[in-house]
């Protein structure tokens, strides 16, 4: 049975964490809703492990991105030392300096973790979350298509978003529905507002893991669940490839915020449901 949660839970986490209807949302509403869950498995450790997949899936989609960061990163410090700055600076070099302003708002977050991750288990603040990922998402649809790309992008605009996606972290809030909507808003060009976000949510999973590894050593891992845990991580990764292709199509044909009206449905139901149960 913790094998089949396991494959069910990483379907959800594989789906939800690249189309915009969260992730974290979803997999509260399984957990606490439906009761969807690993028994043995420490509280948090699956959930980090279910976005180690999807992070998996987000190399695969973007390597070639994620390979020419990696060289321009070198290439950097090797201009650094020798004192000289290419004109103009390359796409991929200042990609990564987009992506480290982006990620600095996560660091408020770090204090309050605990809570934030607490909010899961309160379906009602997950269903109204979901409420307001529908606004989004409605919302971005019907706003100006913009233009700016990582050559012209300004810091302030990636900081914002960087803001975004800190709130996001709220289960129920999707991160690539909030950060791409208020790219969108920003007038940043839909195709690098998304590549953008998945490339973002690097460091941002990767921190993630990086805090739940305390905790996760010091409780330990029973080798009785690893099964479960491999089954899980390779769903996810797996439908997660698939999704985020899915959600490139969707893009570009400017069909975002169709997801608005799914959001408003399940966040209403869980509030309901809550209420009820």
């Amino acid at each position: 049975m913790s094998i089949l949660s396991a494959v069910v839970l990483g379907i959800i986490q594989g789906i939800a964490e690249f189309l915009p209807i969260s992730s974290s949302g979803h997999l509260a509403i399984a957990q606490n809703l439906l009761g969807l869950k690993i028994e043995g498995s420490t509280d948090g450790t699956f959930d980090i492990l279910l976005h180690l997949g999807t992070l998996i899936a987000v190399f695969i989609a973007y390597w070639p991105d994620i390979r020419d960061m990696i060289r321009e990163f070198f290439l950097g410090i090797r201009d650094l030392a020798k004192g000289t700055t290419p004109t103009p600076v390359p796409p991929s070099r200042r990609m990564i300096l987009l992506i480290i302003i982006g990620t600095l708002p996560l660091f408020a977050i770090v204090p309050i973790k605990d809570f934030i991750e607490g909010l899961g288990a309160n379906t009602v603040v997950v269903g109204c979350a979901l409420l307001v990922t529908g606004v989004l998402l409605f919302f971005s649809d019907r706003h100006n298509r913009g233009k700016k790309t990582e050559n012209n992008v300004r810091l302030r605009d990636v900081f914002i978003i960087g803001i975004a996606q800190a709130f996001a972290t709220v289960p129920g809030l999707s991160r690539s529905g909030t950060t791409v909507s208020v790219g969108c808003f920003l007038g940043l060009d839909r195709r690098f507002a998304l590549r953008y976000s998945f490339l973002m949510s690097i460091p941002a999973i990767l921190g993630a893991n990086i805090l739940s590894l305390k905790d996760t050593l010091e409780v330990g891992i029973d080798p009785a669940l690893i099964p479960a845990y491999i089954s899980g991580v390779i769903t996810a990764a797996f439908l997660g490839y698939l999704s985020i292709r899915l959600l490139k199509l969707i893009t570009d044909k400017g069909k975002f915020g169709a997801f608005s009206y799914y959001c408003w449905v399940v966040g209403a139901l869980t509030i309901v449901l809550s209420i009820i149960l």
